[in-house]
């Protein structure tokens, strides 16, 4: 039997990676990083191979000169179909973004910050995609996989595959340095920095040294802000009864999030000074004894979007603002952890 997908954490862009098995109905694809303030455009791809002239079956490419619009298209047979463009609203530059792409029987669904963005149908079959790229002006903190045989996340990092040569440009993308293609502009992509690794505190007894010691916390650096997303790998113990995540402030926590196995729910509150507000239960529980996760933490203007291996469970209205006075993260609880990102 297949083993699961390993994440890619902190790839050197441009980055090419293989899909392990290649693409099934129901796989999900969780890219968390930061359009920098700077960028003209990026792009994602789902390849059917990693040759100069591989096929393309879907080619995601977000550009932000002159007008903010989203590029998909398909590369097949040495050429590019018909553009679908899209008005880029939501994929910001100078901002963090979680990307979903879930493979569905008909199309690609595209979920960008936990709000649906949209479907692309596919024009090469699915099972032929076995490698992912990503080129251009974007910082890539995580590349995580979710196969319907294996739900939920949390392995070690790997180590990104070291790029691949340049593919075939698309009509007004530029095309990647070192190699010609007529007609077509070459500059080279800005060198984009790309997050650090955040500290690993020591591992506990009976935990390997690459696990995240529980209890877990550390610093928010200037706080929170609209934009700015926290991803979190980790494991639920086999026999766990709670778990917390608490995103404090000077005098309280914004943020109290508490899956509670012993009751099947989540509840989340707020505490400000020494009182608790009142607790917010609804929307199931997404987590399982046992399993693996990946948690997201997205806020936009006027919530914390929360979701669970690329799934928006819950949404939490602000009770604390400014979001910039949130400033710590700590994490305690039945789980081990392998990766923060803050």
């Amino acid at each position: 039997m297949a083993s699961p997908q390993i994440p890619f954490y902190n790839p050197k862009i441009p980055f090419t990676g293989s899909i392990h098995g290649g693409l099934q109905n129901g796989t999900a694809i969780n890219i968390s990083g930061r359009v920098p303030s700077f960028a003209d455009r990026f792009h994602v791809n789902l390849q059917c191979g990693s040759g100069t002239n591989a096929d393309v079956a879907f080619h995601f490419n977000p550009r932000y000169s002159f007008f903010s619009c989203v590029v998909t298209n398909t590369f097949q047979h040495g050429n590019w179909g018909v553009e679908e463009r899209k008005d880029n609203s939501v994929l910001q530059s100078d901002m963090t973004f979680t990307l979903l792409i879930t493979v569905t029987q008909s199309c690609y669904q595209v979920i960008i910050n936990g709000c649906h963005f949209m479907d692309y149908r596919h024009r090469i079959p699915f099972n032929r995609v076995d490698t992912i790229a990503v080129v251009g002006d974007v910082e890539i903190t995580s590349i995580s996989f979710q196969n319907p045989m294996f739900p939920g996340h949390g392995f070690p990092a790997q180590p990104g595959f070291p790029a691949q040569p340049g593919f075939p440009a698309q009509p007004g993308f530029p095309a990647q340095p070192g190699y010609s293609f007529p007609n077509f502009t070459q500059p080279t992509f800005p060198s984009c920095p790309v997050f650090p690794h955040q500290p690993v505190i020591p591992a506990q007894p009976g935990f390997p040294s690459s696990m995240f010691a529980v209890p877990y916390k550390t610093s928010i650096n200037g706080g929170l802000k609209p934009g700015k997303t926290i991803t979190i790998h980790g494991n639920v113990h086999p026999n766990a009864n709670r778990f917390l995540l608490n995103l404090s402030y000077s005098s309280g926590v914004a943020l109290h999030y508490n899956p509670r196995f012993d009751e099947n729910t989540v509840v989340r509150n707020t505490k400000q000074g020494s009182n608790w507000g009142s607790e917010e239960r609804t929307g199931g529980m997404p987590f399982h004894r046992g399993q693996p996760f990946m948690l997201t933490i997205h806020c936009d203007n006027h919530n914390f979007k929360i979701l669970v291996n690329g799934v928006q469970t819950h949404t939490y209205r602000y009770r604390v603002t400014p979001l910039r006075n949130i400033q710590t993260l700590e994490i305690e609880g039945d789980i081990s952890l392998s990766s923060v990102m803050v």
